[in-house]
């Protein structure tokens, strides 16, 4: 299938995420809108362009971009793909925003952390919502108009995008969303989204909320031994609970949950099976790679711990399977937004 159409593509939340995938999807000859609440970002990028720098090397790409309250021109061009990158928590009104400027048959992807489709189904149906995770793009928007990349693309090597259809079915609109992604970085259908959305779940809330809460970038969270154990023992706490909810988790960091499961209870074969895994990891990362929660933190900003962490914690208490990590962790963050902690590696020093 040819990916490039005319079918027009709106991303809500021209961030890190969205601004990277949208503005290399205009560069790739598909017609792109941009649309953010960052004003200073919104303008930049309509005088300049979006520059990139990092691991993809150093460039700018021309890009259609709207302020918010410019949205509403949306009316004289409807929008076939509404992609939302917001963060978490402005799930919703980003979803209400486009929904109004869908085209007949027109669809909403939701290109963000964590499990938010129910919101976003809540709002255009069901059968308007579409699941795509991001894997590992590690991106940061550092200044108006200008996005850093921290990890090398994933090529033929790791795939980047698994989007997928909420009944797991594999559809002509999913085809083809697969293959506009493609021009971007690997790409591929999935019939096990949820799986997907569990697993990347699991891989986050092993290293956010800890690189938040201690400072340190995602490599050193890796690298540092007791660090490290932290991030396991969060891996099987989450997995633990997304088993128990059905889901079919897909492989984290390259490894089968019951790795994780096996190295959370000390398992020296599952151990060691780990670090391998984050040996190939850490050989796509660089020292610039801080986490989300990080970045907002250090912007003064909400953090979306409660969309992370704290879900994880949420949804084991549902279900009666306690979370006592993730629960810390993300009392930890809360403490620092609210300027009662300061980021330091000893914050964590009970959890090891």
């Amino acid at each position: 299938m040819n990916p490039r159409n005319n079918k027009r593509i709106a991303f809500i939340g021209a961030g890190a995420i969205g601004g990277y995938v949208g503005a290399h999807l205009a560069k790739a000859g598909l017609d792109v809108t941009l649309i953010d609440q960052w004003s200073q970002h919104i303008d930049e990028i309509k005088r300049n362009g979006l520059h990139f720098s990092g691991t993809v090397g150093e460039y700018s790409v021309p890009v259609r971009a709207l302020h918010i309250h410019e949205a509403q021109s949306l009316t004289y061009h409807p929008v076939d793909i509404a992609i939302v990158c917001t963060k978490l928590y402005d799930t919703a009104w980003a979803t209400m925003l486009v929904k109004q400027y869908l085209a007949p048959g027109g669809f909403v992807v939701t290109m963000q952390n964590s499990v938010v489709e129910d919101i976003v189904a809540g709002i255009v149906g069901w059968g308007r919502t579409v699941g795509c995770i991001a894997s590992t793009m590690s991106a940061e928007a550092y200044a108006p108009g200008r996005i850093i990349r921290t990890r090398q693309p994933g090529g033929s090597s790791y795939t980047i995008f698994r989007a997928g259809e909420i009944h797991g079915r594999i559809t002509p609109r999913l085809t083809e969303l697969v293959a506009m992604l493609n021009l971007v970085d690997s790409a591929k259908a999935t019939e096990n989204l949820w799986g997907e959305r569990w697993g990347k779940l699991v891989a986050n809330t092993m290293t956010t909320g800890v690189s938040g809460v201690t400072g340190l970038n995602l490599k050193t969270v890796l690298q540092d031994k007791q660090i490290r154990g932290l991030a396991i023992k969060l891996g099987a706490e989450a997995i633990r609970i997304g088993l128990a909810q059905g889901y079919a988790i897909e492989p984290v960091r390259r490894l089968a949950p019951e790795v994780w499961l096996k190295a959370g209870d000390g398992d020296s074969s599952a151990l060691a099976a780990v670090e391998q895994a984050i040996q190939i990891e850490l050989q796509r990362m660089t020292e610039a790679a801080y986490s989300s929660t990080t970045q907002d933190l250090r912007k003064g900003r909400r953090t979306e711990i409660d969309y992370m962490n704290g879900f994880v914690a949420a949804k084991g208490e549902e279900i009666g399977i306690p979370a006592p990590t993730h629960q810390r962790i993300t009392a930890l963050v809360k403490q620092i937004e609210r300027g009662e902690l300061k980021p330091h590696k000893d914050n964590v020093a009970s959890l090891i």
